[in-house]
């Protein structure tokens, strides 16, 4: 798992650290082209931050991040999928 410090993650990274596409020149097309959605918004910027308890929807499936603390005070990411 991919650890990070300061509790975000960009979109583009967190679409490729959750397998959704192979590479982030990909992510960057599929968001940039308007399938990605945040909380219920059309977001077409890569460098969005997700924060835990955002939900990212793209090829009818939605994600919420999930930010948990580890005992070095690193941010572990993961993500639970949900059914709309």
């Amino acid at each position: 798992m991919k650890k990070v410090r300061d509790n975000t993650i960009k979109l583009n990274q967190y679409l490729k650290l959750m397998g959704i596409v192979p590479s982030g020149g990909q992510a960057k097309l599929m968001i940039q082209g308007g399938d990605v959605q945040v909380n219920g918004m059309l977001e077409t910027r890569r460098g969005r931050r997700l924060v835990p308890g955002d939900k990212v929807t793209i090829q009818g499936q939605t994600l919420e991040v999930n930010l948990d603390n580890n005992e070095d005070q690193d941010v572990v990411i993961d993500s639970t999928e949900q059914t709309e």
